[in-house]
């Protein structure tokens, strides 16, 4: 169940309402004989279908997190200790990014060495990390880890890859209807008609579950332009060396755990170095991140 709920969670999120979206308004208008007609009349159709199914995600990523990863929410008068050490240590750095509210603390129990910052905004975000982290990290990794997640939140990236994946949602939708009309003419030969509804449906769900893969990579690619700008952020808050400890440390972790069950910690490790899997990571190679942390501070 752990990988299940962390595999490609939010961009499952995403695909499914964009798709429940997609599907209402077909059916609805079919039904109710509305003509879905005209370039400018789809292209702001799946605008507000595209936008809002990425929107719809981000608002509920909290929400969504707290019950999928089964968070434990942290508070700063905790009796715990250590749980009072991460809470403070999390407003402290985001005290020092300029945040107006603290971000809300959580942890899961899980042996997984991972963490991740969510939320609809910077006014109302959560840090989370797994027990696995915790216990498997020293003090100065932890702290990088999470100066490294508060960073994304004081970056806004939530609403950033929101925007991204907004936009690529439109252009999948667009493009899906366009091509399904296409595929529809060609195979029953009727340039006016397209075909039957059912059969642009049918094709119009097919493009749009291949194209919606695909657009993943544009969104990947700014994933990982952005992860390296959360690391940067991770060094200014918790120090450049534990920020880099951290890094190191998930790749000792790496190295002890099997790759698959690995592969898609928040943080990422990420070793496979062949071009589609590079193309399909959120998360650049830790050695480049490492390398690039080194180098901006020499």
């Amino acid at each position: 169940m752990a990988i299940a709920k962390r595999i490609f969670f939010f961009a499952v999120v995403n695909i499914l309402v964009v798709l429940t979206l997609s599907i209402s308004v077909s059916i609805i208008s079919h039904f109710l004989g509305i003509e879905l007609s005209g370039m400018g009349g789809l292209l702001i159709l799946y605008s507000v279908l595209g936008m809002g199914g990425a929107f719809v995600s981000l608002f509920i990523s909290k929400w969504m997190a707290k019950r999928a990863f089964g968070l434990q929410m942290l508070e700063a008068r905790s009796q715990n200790p250590q749980e009072r050490t991460l809470v403070e240590m999390v407003h402290r750095m985001a005290k020092q990014a300029g945040l107006k509210t603290m971000p809300e603390v959580g942890i899961y129990n899980s042996q997984e060495v991972n963490a991740f910052a969510t939320g609809p905004s910077k006014n109302n975000s959560l840090v989370a990390v797994s027990s696995g982290l915790l216990n498997h990290m020293d003090a100065d990794a932890v702290e990088g880890v999470i100066g490294h997640e508060v960073a994304h939140i004081a970056n806004g990236d939530m609403v950033t890859l929101t925007l991204i994946q907004g936009i690529v949602n439109t252009v999948v939708l667009l493009v899906s209807r366009i091509l399904a009309t296409l595929v529809a003419n060609a195979l029953s030969g009727d340039r006016e008609g397209g075909g039957s509804y059912w059969m642009q449906f049918g094709l119009y769900m097919a493009f749009q579950m291949i194209l919606g893969i695909l657009g993943t990579v544009v969104v990947n690619f700014f994933s990982r332009w952005r992860e390296y700008r959360a690391d940067a952020g991770g060094a200014r808050y918790a120090g450049r060396e534990k920020m880099i400890s951290a890094l190191r440390a998930l790749s000792r972790n790496h190295e002890m755990y099997n790759e698959k069950d690995q592969a898609f910690a928040s943080m990422k490790i990420n070793g496979k170095t062949g071009t589609l899997a590079a193309l399909f990571s959120t998360h650049p190679p830790l050695e480049q991140r490492i390398h690039r942390l080194e180098k901006s501070y020499r």
